[in-house]
């Protein structure tokens, strides 16, 4: 068994020789014998393979003598919503291909840390014996979708402005997106028209993964109407993507400095935090310190751990595409994302006038080809290279190599997790020259290695 089982985001792979039904027995079979007695809920996104796969896994915990609760087709957020007070499990692959399918595990509405999925690991590799016979449980069903909407519209209703006459294209991309956020939108009073909204585990409409390539159609419906912003989403709805009135994508990061900047700005907290990840640009923390706050950096992946561990109060934690609102609660939630910030969009008149105030320098990120086994040792020398290039820089290697100067420019150098890469990133005025001397520097460590 592979003792890599969880990457970044839970368990997941092609379903062919992957993510199986065998495997999600086993891992249901594990999560029940760590889960000292706590009930479980289950739920899918729209993937063909997703009932199977719920069937299989809610099949290990119940063999394990686990109560469990089945939710169907939900969103991620909506299953993480749920798990408050005891645990979950979700099937989905993201933002991933329709052959793929994953497992995410949360306790108590945040996902499972490092040290609860190696304890998981090490039980699937195990294989823990069912429990007694007459200790299996039989399933129960409920439907959380009704709560979590109404949820999530009462507390976008605290911030922002009311969005009645706001018009949004909110393309869910076939997925679950499409169970909430129209009809979140629609209870807050926008204006709404909905693309892709049905759920269709082929992803017919569109690749899943919401991006400038893959948005074609909806930049077109939000350019050629009167729209004021367009919304787009991934499989499981846990990322969101804005467009502006013009159909233009808007930067992921300026999009985390507008919300972080309001968060911030509204916490009476006496040290409110906000808690990114190494590759985040400048402009977050620009933004929040303007508001009062203060930015803490986490590994990717690790942002519910760099909340829970954040020395302060965390008021906002992101990543790219990717939001906690940690005033709703401890998980990735692109519905909440959607709906405050359509109200956001309403106070402020548009989405120029809500990203005026965000310094958007130019940002550019590329790879260098480097193979795993000579990863540690080209990253052992990327900061004696960077160093030599980049002599007024600071430097942070707490995740990766992170060097920024005096003038607030920046550059990141991490491994990539699943490919054989060196990932690069800058941010500067002068963008292409400082990552062009960034990938000179990187190239020389890997070289030497």
């Amino acid at each position: 068994m592979d003792s890599d089982l969880f990457g970044t985001a839970g368990v997941r792979g092609p379903v062919a020789d992957a993510v199986t039904p065998a495997l999600a027995l086993r891992v249901g079979r594990a999560a029940a014998d760590a889960a000292d007695g706590a009930s479980f809920v289950v739920g899918r996104d729209g993937r063909v393979t997703g009932d199977a796969l719920a069937s299989a896994l809610a099949a290990g915990l119940q063999s394990g003598g686990t109560a469990v609760t089945r939710l169907g087709q939900v969103p991620t957020p909506a299953l993480a919503f749920a798990s408050r007070g005891q645990r979950g499990a979700m099937l989905t692959a993201s933002h991933n291909p329709p052959a793929d399918n994953g497992v995410k595990l949360f306790a108590d509405g945040v996902e499972y840390d490092r040290d609860a999925e190696a304890q998981i690991e090490a039980a699937v590799e195990r294989d823990p014996d069912p429990a007694a016979w007459d200790a299996w449980t039989s399933a129960d069903r409920a439907d959380v979708l009704a709560d979590y909407r109404a949820a999530v519209a009462s507390f976008a209703g605290e911030h922002g402005a009311d969005p009645g006459g706001i018009s949004v294209v909110a393309d869910c991309g076939n997925g679950a997106a499409a169970l909430a956020v129209p009809q979140v939108l629609a209870d807050l009073g926008a204006d709404v028209t909905a693309l892709n909204a049905n759920l269709d585990g082929h992803f017919p409409g569109r690749e899943s993964k919401p991006t400038a390539e893959s948005l074609t159609d909806c930049r077109a419906v939000v350019a050629e109407s009167d729209a004021d912003l367009g919304l787009a989403h991934d499989g499981d709805a846990d990322r969101i993507v804005v467009l502006d009135a013009d159909g233009e994508v808007v930067h992921e990061d300026t999009i985390v400095a507008v919300l972080a900047h309001h968060y911030v700005a509204a916490s009476d907290a006496a040290d409110p935090v906000v808690v990114t990840t190494p590759n985040a640009s400048a402009r977050i923390d620009e933004r929040v310190a303007a508001a009062g706050g203060r930015v803490e950096r986490v590994r990717l992946g690790g942002l519910h751990e760099g909340v829970a561990d954040a020395d302060g109060t965390v008021a906002f934690a992101a990543e790219p595409w990717k939001h906690i609102h940690t005033a709703f609660g401890g998980w990735m939630d692109g519905v909440v994302s959607a709906a405050v910030l359509v109200r956001l969009v309403a106070d402020a008149g548009s989405v120029d006038a809500l990203r005026d105030p965000v310094d958007e320098r130019p940002y550019r990120k590329a790879n260098v080809d480097c193979p795993d086994e000579r990863k540690a040792a080209a990253m052992a020398g990327v900061p004696g290279e960077l160093s030599a290039a980049l002599p007024e820089a600071d430097f942070d290697e707490s995740y990766g190599v992170r060097a920024t100067r005096p003038d607030g420019s920046w550059v990141l150098v991490r491994p990539s997790g699943t490919e054989p890469y060196l990932r690069v990133y800058a941010e500067s005025e002068e963008v292409d020259a400082l990552l062009d001397a960034a990938l000179d520097a990187v190239r020389t460590a890997v070289d030497r290695a």
